[in-house]
């Protein structure tokens, strides 16, 4: 049996509280800035009108724009679809939840006018994949092409199956990633009635006071591709994507499996894809969230991994400085990962002042961390639903 192609990163795009631009988004985890304001990670400085002619802004919601400026900047420093036949580039673009600005907007217009007052573009501008659509669209990309949707661990999925379908020799390469823009009052109120929201707004991740998540919003993108392919074009070699792992907990719709079974097993399954072992592993980003359950259960099955074989190695939640993006965190973390394994210098966990004994951790809480032999980190995407999704990223 021929061993599978390997795959690499040739792009990289992300929109965040943080600003647009891989590197512009990692140089300030670097230095310890939050993009956190009023208790909400938005993207205040994006304009879509920047990616977009007006009139097609009119016609999509947040989430679509949000995704189409991360694909732009993943597609140009790839140098696709110019270097891709169009017929072998391939778009996963996933989110949590879609347009849900537009649903908001136009239910009222219903309400008040009734059916005079609702747009005619509400479908395509509301459906989870119109990202995915426009994108490849932009794009020409004639190959396999959808939108996947598993709450917060969209992206992490998203990206995997992007290179299980190189891997299976459906496209030569794929722009994968996730995207969501939920940041309207109707979403913030619900998961304030689950009691998920930090009451302060504060991302406090594996600290002791940690009392919930703060919502975020913005999209990442990645460029995977044959690095067969890659070298031929002479195509720059970001990192290479060695291991995706998933898994389903079964056990409740939003609760974490309180052993950590679900999580383990992905990340388990992400390493023996990598054809590695927990002790090759340098660094997680972790999904941390700053929930009380996700971050103990969390902390737990990244122990039980190591079975007392070492020390596990640095973790840190970004989710401390950028908020928690939900369908696109997955991939925003994924762009983190590729650049912390290129770089050798780990990011930070802001706010984590408070250790709490069970967390026990090395949350890597003082500030970024050279780690110049780093060679392989991990990636944890949890969602809701049960459903877990790990990515393994090897420098180039």
């Amino acid at each position: 049996m021929s061993r599978p192609p390997e795959i690499v990163v040739t792009g990289r795009g992300v929109v965040s509280s943080l600003g647009e631009g891989a590197d512009t988004l990692y140089e300030a985890l670097l230095a310890k800035r939050s993009g956190i304001v009023d208790g909400v990670g938005a993207c205040v400085d994006f304009e879509p009108e920047s990616v977009m002619a007006p009139k097609e802004v009119r016609r999509t919601d947040r989430f679509t724009q949000l995704a189409v400026a991360a694909a732009d900047q993943a597609a140009a420093e790839a140098g696709v679809p110019g270097a891709v036949e169009a017929e072998r580039l391939g778009v996963i673009m996933g989110t949590g939840i879609g347009g849900m600005t537009t649903l908001g907007r136009e239910f009222m217009g219903w309400l008040e006018h009734g059916e005079r007052g609702v747009s005619p573009h509400f479908v395509p501008m509301i459906m989870p994949n119109a990202a995915a659509g426009m994108i490849a669209m932009r794009l020409g990309a004639q190959g396999p092409g959808f939108c996947v949707g598993s709450a917060c661990a969209t992206g992490g999925h998203a990206i995997g199956e992007g290179m299980r379908m190189i891997r299976r020799g459906e496209a030569d390469a794929v722009l994968a990633g996730g995207t969501e823009a939920a940041l309207m009052p109707l979403c913030i109120a619900a998961f304030k009635r689950m009691r998920a929201l930090s009451g302060d707004g504060v991302s406090r991740p594996f600290d002791a006071r940690r009392d919930g998540f703060v919502m975020g919003e913005g999209a990442g993108a990645l460029v995977l591709e044959r690095e067969d392919h890659a070298r031929a074009r002479g195509a720059t070699i970001y990192a290479r994507l060695v291991g995706y792992g998933a898994s389903n907990d079964a056990f409740h719709i939003t609760m974490p499996e309180t052993d950590g079974r679900g999580a383990r097993k992905a990340m388990l399954d992400a390493l023996g894809d990598a054809a590695a072992c927990p002790e090759d592993v340098g660094y997680i980003n972790a999904h941390g969230t700053g929930t009380p359950f996700n971050d103990k259960i969390e902390s737990a099955a990244i122990k039980g991994i190591f079975n007392g074989h070492r020390t596990p190695p640095p973790v840190s939640s970004t989710k401390s400085a950028i908020g928690h993006l939900l369908g696109a965190s997955g991939a925003v973390e994924a762009v983190i990962c590729v650049e912390a394994v290129r770089r050798g210098v780990l990011p930070p966990t802001l706010n984590y002042l408070e250790p709490d004994p069970e967390c026990d951790l090395d949350y890597v809480p003082e500030g970024p961390r050279e780690a110049p032999d780093t060679q392989l980190v991990v990636s944890n995407s949890f969602g809701f639903g049960g459903q877990n999704a790990c990515l393994a990223v090897a420098r180039a």
